[in-house]
């Protein structure tokens, strides 16, 4: 018998029900008989006998008890349609099911139907097996076009309206990778059933509801699906075309729909979308009794292009498309040990990776026949023929790096070895218009690309790597409003550069992106656990924690400058920990040091030129200048001592465009000290602080690197990021 799921766990008060529903009689004493005789150690066909029922009986009640426990014997004792079928249920099973292709035999089952049934409501809503997602939804009168989104939502006590929007069928991809769950379905559904509406609004409300998603999204067609009927009329002269639902579906049952729909369809609509569905669902109820109204974002695909940003005639056209792709983990243990080693022998490959001997042969002959490694000068050996080592060859893949920074944009394109083929920066401001910067940005990586031309293979260019300030939305590319570029408020930035990059394009906070590129980079100098210190305008750290890049649950791991308040009892009125100074290197050096006495030359809105004129004076010595940085750096190092005593690590790395060679003794130092002195179990380890292999363009490096490191670096569970 196989080992019983946790649902399945006969404890006493699951006993208990069983028997009850044994003794009581109905559609339930039979499968509670077959589950207690089960327990007991009988076999099917002895139930089977003892019953009165068929073996397939006995197994089919068993098998539901071991899958899903008493909910699976509250299931119909038999497949069939029952009186009414939720049409809507079966279309969030089908798309929740692994890449949206839920066999209908499965589902079937599981709901208690016929597999004919599921095929035919599958067929109406265009959902076949093994196709493109291009689905019909069968509304009356049916939506139109076949590129589906929730837009928005509105109810009160008489009346709810999902506002969705459509577009016709477009030639990009139609089958996206899911990013909503059934867990976050079920938060919804939790949020719906404590959900308390006031008496009904206005038609005049509703009609300016209408009127506001119109306005919000201009691009797109809106429709307005009635999930429960209004005591009110249907607002007149409204762009808006209105639907009932469909006959065979409840109104519960079609929002989670089409939230999988949308979610299946779309990678922008990412789970963050529907969190702030439920939070609108959640919020209290104003004291004048007004409706729920949400509205979500724009839609990504719909934002028009920035003026000015089209890609330069002359610019070259890599289209990423990969010719290194690595057949098996085994190539990517191999890759990652040539690179630690630098060059190293194939018997040393398989005394390193515990691979034999053959199998290294075999990886690296294929290895080198597609380029990725070179041997290198042959070893003499003590005996036998010479051994001859082989390396990554560096010009084997290329990737672009773009750090996108509120004062400077770096672009620099890197080969496998992490050197630098070419940089390419230009001065920025924070005050720019997100779509003149994100132009800016675009035309700084097609400056680098055209640079770079002659020395990068277009077979083997990997892709652009993008760092931006956090918090971001990984999943759909879109940056969330970084605290230092208020104007950053969800930009689609992953959507906005693929339109001008045609190859892969990855979006990765700055800080972890350096992280990833002090790994790649610094080969077997960081083949061990530490935490990256970057800073820059603001200060984040990255970690690389048991092997790989920890990003977290969202990918926005590192928020560095919250643990600094904590840690130095910053906190706001409102609870909230401060957006403390000290963790803006550039423009609190500076304040600190004119308060202190030194007067800089610097441009007034400069405040990387006023924290380089610092920098020179901390090194000529001035006293008020090393102060002022010192100051700095203790903050820093407080947050630092966070970050030991919670990971129990014993390397911290610092780098970034503002840790310069004139200031780096400084943060040294005082990191250094909060770091080994005031720890709980600092008898037990000594924590090294060290500079960062990489140069002051860390963040554009690590960005290039996370293309390599999602290529070559062995994971057990695929090279996904995340």
């Amino acid at each position: 018998m196989p080992e019983p799921h946790r649902a399945d766990t006969m404890t006493p008060q699951t006993g208990a029900t069983l028997r009850d529903w044994a003794a009581n009689g109905g559609a339930l004493a039979l499968r509670a008989r077959i589950v207690l005789l089960t327990a007991e150690g009988w076999r099917d066909a002895e139930i089977a006998r003892r019953l009165g029922v068929s073996r397939q009986t006995v197994g089919t009640w068993r098998h539901r008890w071991h899958s899903d426990g008493l909910a699976g014997l509250r299931q119909r004792p038999r497949t069939g349609r029952p009186v009414t079928v939720d049409e809507a249920e079966v279309v969030t099973r089908t798309l929740l099911a692994p890449g949206g292709s839920g066999a209908s035999r499965a589902i079937a089952r599981e709901l208690g139907l016929s597999h004919a049934t599921v095929a035919a409501i599958r067929r109406r809503w265009n959902l076949g097996p093994d196709q493109p997602l291009v689905p019909r939804v069968p509304t009356r009168p049916p939506l139109p076009g076949t590129d589906v989104w929730v837009m928005g939502l509105y109810a009160d006590a008489d009346r709810a309206v999902l506002l969705v929007g459509t577009r016709a069928e477009t030639s990009r991809p139609a089958t996206a990778a899911t990013v909503i769950d059934a867990r976050a379905v079920a938060g919804l559904d939790r949020a719906l059933d404590r959900l308390r509406l006031e008496p009904a609004a206005s038609d005049e409300e509703f009609a300016a509801f209408l009127a506001d998603a119109a306005a919000r999204h201009p691009d797109i067609a809106l429709h307005a699906v009635a999930l429960w009927p209004g005591a009110g009329g249907r607002p007149g002269g409204s762009p808006v075309s209105h639907h009932d639902l469909p006959v065979r579906a409840s109104w519960r049952g079609f929002l989670n729909a089409l939230i999988a729909l949308d979610s299946t369809s779309h990678p922008e609509s990412s789970r963050r979308v529907f969190l702030d569905l439920v939070a609108a669902l959640e919020r209290p109820t104003e004291p004048d009794g007004r409706p729920v109204r949400w509205l979500r974002e724009p839609v990504a695909e719909h934002q028009s292009r920035p003026d000015g940003a089209e890609q330069a005639p002359d610019a070259p056209a890599f289209s990423g498309v990969n010719q290194l792709d690595l057949g098996s983990f085994n190539e990517c243990v191999v890759i990652e040990t040539v690179r630690l080693a630098g060059t190293v022998t194939r018997g040393e490959i398989a005394h390193r990776t515990g691979l034999t001997q053959q199998s290294v042969s075999r990886i690296a002959r294929s290895l080198l026949d597609r380029g990725v490694l070179v041997e290198d000068a042959q070893r003499r050996a003590t005996s036998g023929k010479p051994r001859t080592p082989v390396r990554l060859c560096g010009t084997a893949a290329h990737a672009l790096g773009l750090h996108i920074d509120p004062e400077v944009l770096t672009a620099v394109v890197i080969d496998l070895d992490g050197a630098l083929v070419c940089t390419c920066t230009r001065a920025v401001s924070a005050e720019t218009d997100p779509a003149e910067f994100v132009a800016q940005a675009v035309d700084l990586g097609h400056e680098a690309l055209g640079k770079a031309h002659g020395a990068v293979r277009e077979d083997g260019f990997l892709g652009v790597g993008v760092a931006v300030p956090g918090p971001v939305d990984i999943a759909s590319g879109t940056v969330l409003g970084p605290p230092l570029m208020r104007g950053w408020q969800d930009l689609p930035l992953l959507y906005l550069l693929k339109e001008h990059f045609p190859c892969p394009v990855l979006i990765e906070k700055d800080s972890l992106a350096a992280a990833a590129g002090e790994r790649w980079i610094g080969r077997d100098r960081r083949a061990r656990d530490f935490a990256y210190l970057y800073l820059g305008t603001g200060v984040g750290s990255g970690l690389y924690l048991n092997g790989d890049l920890y990003r977290g649950v969202s990918a926005n791991a590192g928020e560095f400058g919250q643990l600094c308040a904590l840690a130095l009892d910053r906190v706001a009125a409102d609870g909230r920990p401060e957006i403390l100074p000290e963790c803006n290197p550039p423009v609190s050096v500076p304040q600190f040091a004119e308060r202190l006495g030194l007067r800089t030359a610097a441009p007034a809105r400069s405040s990387t030129a006023a924290y380089r004129s610092v920098g020179r004076a901390v090194a000529a010595g001035h006293p008020g200048a090393t102060a002022a940085l010192r100051e700095v750096a203790r903050a820093v190092g407080r947050g630092a001592l966070g970050l030991v005593d919670l990971l129990d690590i014993d390397l911290i790395v610092l780098g970034g465009p503002f840790f310069t060679d004139d200031v780096a003794d400084c943060y040294l130092d005082e990191i250094g000290r909060a770091v080994n002195e005031f720890p709980t179990a600092r008898r037990l380890r000594r924590v090294h602080v060290e500079r960062s292999v990489l140069s002051a363009e860390a963040a554009a490096v690590g960005a290039a690197s996370t293309l390599f490191h999602a290529t070559f670096t062995p994971r057990l569970k695929g090279r996904e990021r995340g």
